[in-house]
This record gives structure tokens, C-alpha cells and sequence, in this order.
């Protein structure tokens, strides 16, 4: 279940958003009118498999990771979700089907959230957040394909240096099997990896 928190600030959004565009005061109050923070407990779900994606979420603290369960039961992570970090299913989300991927969260989290309806009358009302949000689809796309280009050609170990280069702040946070399942490897060869990489 989640929980309302309006305490939760919107600086660091507003911040994240002005690492791109500078925003006016005018702006910035629709930031706050529009986000709304949201706490999600460990291993809640903020998007489950066959729900529609209402909900575009910005990490606070906290972490979150995408993923989804084959018909075998495995599970495979597609991306994890931290601090300043995005996530949701944007097929779901835009085209208003219901999701083939769940989201849940692997600590306590707190995310800021926009709904569909709000960032249509977000883009309505400050043009300069169409332009925001257009670079940062651009930006996930690019990272979507750098995933997929690893995930065919890359070695295991070539894949974990890439997230140790991109989830430095995670390696620490997250258990082994996480990781692995992001890795597409066994926690047991991780083990390996990280043992090898400690002695090199």
C-alpha cells in the first residue's frame, strides 16, 4: 500500500530538472503543483504486470527495479531505479495498454510521480518541460540500446564492469542475486567475477 508523504520537497527535482533547462518561478510551481511524493515499503509493487501505467516516478532515495518473470519463472531485471533516477514502463504509459513488466521496490523509497493526464497538461502549460522530457527519452533510449548491444555482444564480465560504471553508487546496496539477474548470469559466477576483479 502506499502512503501519502506531503512533506517530501520538490528541490530535488526542480534541481535535476535544472541541470537541463533553467526554470521560472512559475515554472518550478507547477513542479510542485504536479509531483506528487509517494512512499512505497520494500517490496511493494508501484506497477504490476497487466496494470496500466499510470505513473511516471522520480527516486528521491530509495531504490527501484523494473523487471519481468518469463513463463519459466525467471526473473529479468531491465533496469534499476535510484536516487534522481526514472522509471516506468513508457510503452505502457504512452500508449495506455496494460504493462508486460512489474516495478517494485527493493528498499523503503520515496519517489515524486506525474500522472498521464498531468504531464499532457504540464506540456499544455510550460511548453519548456515538452523539450525537458523529449531529452530525457532521448537519453533512456540511448542507455536502452547500450543494454541491448551488451546483452548480445558483451562478455559477462564486460557487462559487469558496465554496471559497475553505471550503478556504482547500487553495488554495495543490492544483494548478489539482483545484480546477477540484471547481469543475466548466476550469483555464483558474480561471485567469480567480483572475486576476480578484487585480486586484478
Amino acid at each position: 500500500m502506499k502512503v501519502n508523504a506531503p512533506d517530501v520537497s520538490t528541490a530535488p527535482l526542480i534541481e535535476y530538472f535544472e541541470k537541463l533547462i533553467l526554470l521560472d518561478n512559475s515554472e518550478k510551481q507547477l513542479v510542485r503543483d504536479f509531483f506528487k511524493p509517494r512512499l512505497y515499503r520494500k517490496k511493494q509493487y508501484i506497477l504490476q504486470e497487466g496494470d496500466r501505467c499510470n505513473q511516471m516516478n522520480f527516486v528521491v532515495r530509495g531504490c527501484l527495479r523494473m523487471y519481468r518473470v518469463d513463463d519459466k519463472g525467471n526473473t529479468h531485471i531491465i533496469q534499476f531505479a535510484a536516487e534522481n533516477w526514472w522509471t516506468l514502463d513508457i510503452g505502457s504509459f504512452h500508449s495506455r495498454n496494460p504493462s508486460e513488466l512489474s516495478i517494485d521496490a527493493l528498499e523503503d523509497t520515496m519517489v515524486l510521480q506525474i500522472s498521464y493526464d498531468n504531464l499532457i497538461s504540464l506540456y499544455t502549460q510550460a511548453p519548456k518541460f515538452d523539450r525537458i522530457f523529449r531529452v530525457l527519452i532521448e537519453n533512456s533510449y540511448v542507455g536502452l540500446q547500450k543494454r541491448m548491444l551488451q546483452a548480445i555482444s558483451s562478455t559477462a564480465e564486460e557487462r559487469y564492469e558496465f554496471f559497475i560504471e553505471t550503478y556504482a553508487h547500487l553495488s554495495n546496496r543490492l544483494p548478489q542475486t539482483q545484480i546477477a539477474s540484471f547481469l543475466g548470469i548466476t550469483p555464483e559466477f558474480l561471485s567469480r567475477l567480483k572475486n576476480k576483479r578484487v585480486k586484478s
